[in-house]
């Protein structure tokens, strides 16, 4: 995102933030970079003393496929591989935080088959990460109708039936905010299970500011909620160059101003 500022190393990229008053990181690809490089990104946010947000648990890249819905136990395996491989990617960048994504309908089966398939899944996962104090987050997306995990109230039902401090919400506020909106009573109905908050304006997928959503308020009831975690800026930047990136941290100063 500061690679204007900083270059395009990722630990420049750190450093500089650090100096804008960032204390977080997340990066989706985390799984699919070198373990040599994982781990170099891991030892400079514990020279900073930063936390390490999300990373994607790589056993589907986009575009997803039916993957757990349909209970095919191949694709239950591939996800039970790349879950043991995440604890060794955890530990080599200090993270916590594992992103999910169950992938398509399988529109061979019905809606609570293909929901018992995702559940027995996510469990036998979680038997794998909860030894190492490691947290699946189901993210619940707006990219397309075909996608199985798309609202609030499912992703909640999901998380208790699993039943595990292993498996919990990612919430999304750009995508909730695109297949629900309401937002704030949705984090409210559905906080129990929420373990992480990612941002993007909409429409756009922008810096706040940039769309219809109130982050400021937003912001402001995640606070007095007492939520301590990551919030994960995944989204784009509406300016471009350096100025687009000045442009975007003005942004955030701006939205998180609410005391």
């Amino acid at each position: 995102m500061f690679r204007n500022h900083a270059g395009p190393e990722f630990t420049d990229q750190i450093r500089w933030a650090h100096e804008q008053g960032f204390r977080a990181i997340e990066d989706n690809g985390m799984m699919d970079r070198p373990a040599e490089q994982q781990a170099l990104i891991g030892d400079t946010l514990r020279q900073l003393g930063w936390s390490m947000g999300v990373f994607v648990l790589n056993f589907d890249h986009w575009p997803v496929s039916t993957s757990l819905c349909s209970g095919d136990a191949a694709w239950r395996e591939k996800f039970l591989k790349a879950c043991r491989e995440a604890v060794d990617t955890a530990r080599r960048c200090n993270g916590k935080y594992i992103t999910v994504v169950p992938g398509n309908y399988d529109h061979k089966l019905s809606m609570g088959y293909q929901t018992s398939n995702v559940i027995e899944t996510l469990r036998r996962g979680c038997d794998i990460l909860e030894p190492h104090g490691l947290v699946m987050v189901l993210e619940a997306l707006s990219d397309t109708p075909e996608l199985f995990l798309r609202h609030p109230d499912q992703t909640y039902m999901v998380c208790e039936a699993v039943n595990s401090p292993s498996c919990k919400y990612l919430f999304d506020m750009y995508h909730m905010q695109r297949n629900d909106g309401d937002l704030i009573p949705n984090i409210d109905r559905a906080y129990k299970h929420i373990a992480y908050f990612q941002i993007g304006d909409n429409p756009g997928r922008k810096e706040p500011g940039t769309g219809e959503m109130n982050y400021r308020n937003i912001f402001k009831h995640i606070y007095e909620k007492g939520y301590k975690g990551v919030l994960g800026m995944e989204h784009g930047m509406a300016g471009t160059g350096t100025e687009g990136e000045l442009a975007l941290i003005k942004a955030y100063r701006e939205a998180d101003n609410f005391l």
